[in-house]
């Protein structure tokens, strides 16, 4: 039977449908600007994420197709120089962002990339699975100022925290996605050939992707950036050029750009000399402490040696899938930290899940050393212990580390502070990694737990005095607190 009822919308109705279409465009805007970002953090991932599946599989001989097991020298160089050659690229990141820009840069970042995972699918030597880890590195160092600055300067300020949250996220979904392809396939030269797909879809989305409004300004564009800003709010152009934001946005480029055509003063203008100022160089110290302590309880020194590690537990799983399940782990603590961020602060999360960490390695430590007698017993628990602080440190002093980089530091410094701060986070893992075999042959592989674990108890005391939290405060009230 047919229905004769005709159907008549009011100029209301039919508003309504226009807003959620215009909503719906704004999202997607929005979300393709930070979708380059979000995938930038998979793909580096996936490379600091490379050694612990090629150390692994050789170490096995599982699909070696060539290649011997690395000895624990060449190990620890292959583990580490990707975090040694990340200051390169930082370097290399801050001499040409100002000129490029965020999205070019941003770019940029996924050619090295592109280039060592067609190098690992051939490599048949260890020196060219050196070569690999450098490009990595460059790479990876390469990216952190260009996306750690893009967020921080397209987002709303009330959003930054969550939303860098988020991006951080996907660095532990690159990790997850290249250790279950590992998982699957047991061959290491396919899942590096498959995770190269990662860098190609990457450059396809940041071609699509705005500039940064701000980096639009300092190039004498305003009506670029007066569009690309309303876009990205949702405001009509009228609106978006008597916004508050954007006259503060060209209110700031404008003094940026004086101070650096003043020859005057270059201690007080420059970049590099506010890096003398005690707004900069106290939160660049704390920024230091801070990292050391997260690589530290978060394990980044057993990364690369972590089948060794789970196989030296000796619980009787498969090792792969422990590894692609710690992964996961990181990745759910990952995700809670958006929605735990905001309402229980970074202080907070930083000196729970701290002590957390701390006392877990405490107990396996002790555990392996004392308590031999119960094998099956101990092997399940400090593998629960230590997959508890991988969890841990997802859900608070990890993510932070690299929230507080992007909002402890004056505008002015950001670029340049925002580059040196990661390139030193990585030189403090390269050592971390590098050395790490050496101390546990020398101390006992368990007793390493201890060690770090009393190391973390003094850094919980240090930022319960010294870390000021900075969950919904203003830059100008976090700049404040350094002077």
């Amino acid at each position: 039977m047919e229905s004769n009822i005709n159907y008549r919308y009011s100029f209301k109705s039919i508003f309504a449908q226009v807003e959620r279409k215009l909503v719906t465009y704004i999202r997607l805007f929005y979300s393709l600007a930070l979708a380059g970002p979000c995938f930038i953090q998979t793909g580096i991932g996936i490379e600091i994420t490379c050694s612990t599946i090629i150390i692994g599989a050789l170490a096995s001989n599982k699909s070696n197709n060539g290649l011997p097991p690395l000895t624990d020298e060449q190990a620890s160089w292959f583990g580490s120089l990707l975090f040694l050659f990340t200051p390169l690229g930082s370097a290399l990141s801050s001499l040409t962002l100002d000129h490029f820009g965020h999205k070019t840069c941003m770019i940029i970042t996924n050619v090295p990339f592109i280039v060592s995972q067609i190098m690992f699918f051939y490599a048949n030597s260890v020196g060219t699975l050196y070569a690999c880890s450098m490009l990595m590195g460059i790479s990876v160092g390469y990216s952190g100022g260009p996306s750690s600055a893009y967020i921080g300067e397209v987002c709303e300020p009330k959003l930054r925290g969550a939303l860098m949250s988020a991006t951080n996220v996907f660095y532990f979904v690159g990790s997850l996605l290249f250790t279950l392809i590992y998982a699957i396939t047991l061959e290491w030269r396919l899942t590096v050939l498959i995770a190269m797909s990662i860098p190609i879809v990457t450059i396809a989305i940041l071609f699509m992707t705005p500039q940064s409004p701000m980096w639009l300004l300092t190039k004498g564009e305003p009506l670029k950036a007066q569009q690309t800003l309303g876009k990205l709010r949702g405001w009509p152009s009228h609106e978006t050029f008597s916004s508050k934001e954007f006259r503060e946005m060209i209110a700031y480029t404008s003094t940026t750009m004086v101070h650096e055509d003043d020859d005057t003063e270059p201690d007080a203008t420059s970049s590099w000399g506010q890096l003398l100022r005690p707004e900069v160089y106290r939160p660049f110290r704390l920024l230091l402490v801070y990292i050391f302590f997260a690589n530290l309880l978060s394990g980044i020194q057993y990364v690369p040696y972590l089948v060794a590690v789970f196989t030296e537990f000796g619980a009787p799983v498969n090792v792969e899938f422990t590894l692609a399940f710690s992964v996961f782990l990181s990745t759910i603590g990952g995700i809670i930290t958006i929605f735990l961020i905001n309402k229980l602060g970074k202080r907070f999360l930083t000196l729970s899940t701290l002590l957390i960490c701390s006392i877990c390695y405490i107990l396996i430590g002790l555990i392996g050393v004392y308590w031999t007698n119960s094998k099956p017993i101990t092997s399940w628990l400090v593998l629960i212990l230590f997959l508890t602080t991988t969890f841990m440190s997802s859900l608070g002093i990890m993510p932070i580390a690299w929230i507080l980089l992007t909002e402890i530091f004056p505008m002015k410094s950001r670029n340049i502070t925002c580059s040196a701060g990661g390139a030193m986070g990585y030189l403090i893992s390269f050592f971390m990694i590098k050395y790490y075999l050496e101390l546990s042959n020398f101390v006992n592989f368990y007793n390493t737990f201890t060690l770090f674990g009393i190391s973390g108890l003094f850094g919980a005391v240090y930022f319960y005095f010294y870390l000021p939290e900075t969950e919904n405060k203003t830059l100008q009230e976090i700049s404040e607190f350094f002077k």
